[in-house]
């Protein structure tokens, strides 16, 4: 069972290996994940990039200190003709294990900064921008109407049913009503908190047309398990298409 746990735990690690050397550009539309959805946005190989270099570099030091371990288990067990005997140790091997974690974290910490600031940075300017605010137990979205301005009389509302074009740059203004909500889709690789009296900024890209569930990964209350929205990506004709009918819809 060990020995099978170990191949998996291997194989995981050389793909994971494999997947790190594949240009961004092609993580997006890539057939196989490894534990993570789909991507679905331009930012979201940025992010899985991020995971398996993290991944494959814990999984390597795991494999490597157990399997230390373990020799050592073996070559220093009790033996009834052995007598314990005091070393030093050796002063160049815990430099060496001291300065080399030490640089990968600091390389892990500024390549987890350039990617932040590409994923959170401030883009060029949004095509579209779209409120989102949580409240016990929905999504209440709104889309600047015929001004192209939120928060005014021409306003677009929906409750739980979120319709983005894909190919352009939405800005999501992240606010709650109430309590504080999480605003989770794992296709984007987007977790972010809807926290009462701020707004929030999240830029998407979307690559891809689908449906997408929106789910609050924030215990909000009671009815929190019922919390869900529904998210589609689609063309930029199609959702011209679907704002008009939604349009006319509330007009009528």
């Amino acid at each position: 069972m060990l020995l099978g746990a170990q191949r998996q735990l291997l194989a995981w690690l050389a793909a994971a290996g494999a997947w790190l050397v594949v240009p961004a550009a092609a993580w997006a539309g890539a057939p196989v994940r490894i534990w993570l959805p789909e991507a679905v946005t331009t930012s979201a190989p940025l992010i899985d990039r991020l995971f398996y270099t993290v991944l494959a570099i814990t999984g390597a030091a795991f494999v490597l200190v157990q399997g230390a371990l373990l020799f050592f288990v073996w070559r220093y067990r009790h033996r009834p003709d052995r007598r314990a005997a005091y070393t030093h140790g050796n002063t160049l091997v815990e430099v060496v294990w001291t300065a080399v974690p030490t640089l990968i974290l600091v390389v892990l910490a500024v390549y987890n900064q350039q990617v932040w600031s590409q994923v959170r940075g401030t883009p060029l300017a949004p095509d579209l921008q779209v409120e989102v605010t949580g409240e016990q137990f929905a999504w209440n979205i709104r889309y600047p109407g015929q001004d192209g301005r939120l928060n005014t009389a021409d306003d677009l509302l929906t409750i739980n049913q979120m319709h983005l074009p894909v190919r352009q740059t939405v800005l999501i203004h992240l606010k709650s009503k109430d309590v504080i909500h999480s605003f989770f889709v794992p296709q984007f690789r987007v977790k972010q908190d809807a926290v009462p009296g701020m707004t929030t900024r999240l830029w998407v890209s979307a690559t891809k047309t689908g449906q997408y569930e929106i789910a609050c990964a924030e215990l909000c209350g009671l009815g929190h398990y019922r919390m869900r929205g529904f998210l589609t990506l689609e063309s930029p004709d199609e959702f011209a298409r679907w704002l008009i009918a939604t349009a006319e819809e509330q007009a009528s």
